[in-house]
């Protein structure tokens, strides 16, 4: 197979950010300098000369120095050799003033003011180049615009970091909610099939639903929330199967529509979260209420259940110790910073969980 050598969008795409930014640096400094030149044609053929030393600079800092050295964290030879790069770049500066700069500015402006003379210019190249002023002059300008590149560049690694922690912080959490999850349902199976119950085929059928959701659907940014939901409703199905009559359960919805989307498995662990800590855990008649509402991109979701009446257990056993809600709330933290509220209400003989979000406003995860 003949390989691909054809640069990819994305390469392409930053080729032409690259492009564009000397070019706007060539804008930039011809306008700066070409005030005090005979005109802006001969402002921008100097520019231009010192141009690929700009460009030198950048990109052995920023693709060789920091990659090689700083990130390997090499750091004394990342010093060094940050130290000679900025002497070279200001020598190289230096000399291109002296040899090539300097003399067509000269010329070009004596062609207008034969009188003018130019004091820059005075002595002979050793005692130009030693002339602090214009070395630091040199410094100055050959690092503002290279400087900046730079930051651009340090802030861009930096995000990307970030992005990827984030990425790998919701993989994390994602991973203890799926087995966390398989854990509790297999343990119904497992009542049902010790009493020989004919709805055991039901149940590993809704489960397989559930863990093809989880699999395969689940890994994307967004869902749709009708689909999100109908796996809630999957769940409880297999738990009515599990408590039969002994437990009370109402949904209701209102205002939803395909048009809604959400970040997945965000629904499901906090009605996970109220049987586990409430039917499972009550001896005698439970139940659970549960209420979603959708409308303009405004999720409101409220789960309530009754609390089993044995004091150790609600001492010892507590809803706010559940993976699931720590899980929810890491989860919104970053997917919705700013834009949700998660409360939760705790009595004598009910606990509450009332999500709010504002579904359009979920971060962009690259």
């Amino acid at each position: 197979m003949r390989p691909n050598v054809y640069p990819t969008h994305q390469t392409r795409l930053r080729v032409l950010q690259h492009a564009a930014f000397w070019i706007a640096v060539l804008v930039i400094l011809t306008l700066i300098y070409g005030a005090g030149m005979p005109d802006y044609w001969i402002a921008i053929g100097v520019v231009a000369l010192f141009l690929p030393i700009h460009i030198a600079y950048f990109y052995s800092i920023g693709y060789v120095i920091i990659p090689k050295f700083f990130n390997r964290r090499k750091r004394i030879e990342f010093f060094i050799l940050l130290i000679a790069a900025v002497l070279l770049s200001t020598l190289a500066f230096r000399l291109m003033e002296i040899f090539v700069a300097d003399p067509i500015i000269y010329g070009a402006v004596r062609k207008t003011d034969p009188t003018f003379v130019w004091k820059k210019l005075e002595g002979n190249f050793w005692q130009q180049l030693s002339k602090p002023v214009y070395l630091i002059s040199a410094f100055e300008q050959t690092n503002i615009f290279v400087w900046i590149a730079l930051s651009v560049k340090f802030f861009k690694m930096w995000f990307e970091r970030r992005q990827a922690a984030i990425e790998a912080e919701l993989n994390f959490l994602k991973g203890q909610l799926h087995p966390h999850f398989l854990f509790n349902t297999l343990n119904n199976l497992y009542a049902l099939t010790l009493n020989q119950s004919p709805q055991s085929p039901s149940v590993v059928i809704g489960l397989a639903e559930i863990l093809r959701y989880m699999l395969y659907e689940a890994n994307t940014d967004v869902v749709d929330l009708e689909r999100d939901i109908s796996i809630v409703e999957r769940y409880i199905e297999l738990e009515k199967i599990r408590y039969e009559e002994r437990l009370d359960i109402n949904f209701s919805i209102n205002g939803l529509s395909g048009e809604y989307k959400i970040a997945p498995l965000l629904i499901l662990p906090l009605v996970e979260n109220a049987f586990k800590h409430g039917a499972s855990e009550q001896v005698g008649q439970a139940w659970i209420n549960m209420d979603l509402r959708v409308k303009n991109n405004f999720l409101k979701f409220k789960i309530s259940n009754s609390k089993p009446e044995r004091p150790d257990l609600k001492d010892n056993r507590s809803h706010h110790a559940s993976i699931g809600l720590a899980n929810v709330r890491k989860r919104l933290d970053i997917l919705y910073p700013s834009a949700y509220q998660l409360k939760i209400l705790e009595e004598d003989e009910v606990f509450a969980v009332i999500l709010e979000l504002e579904l359009d406003k979920k971060m962009e995860i690259a």
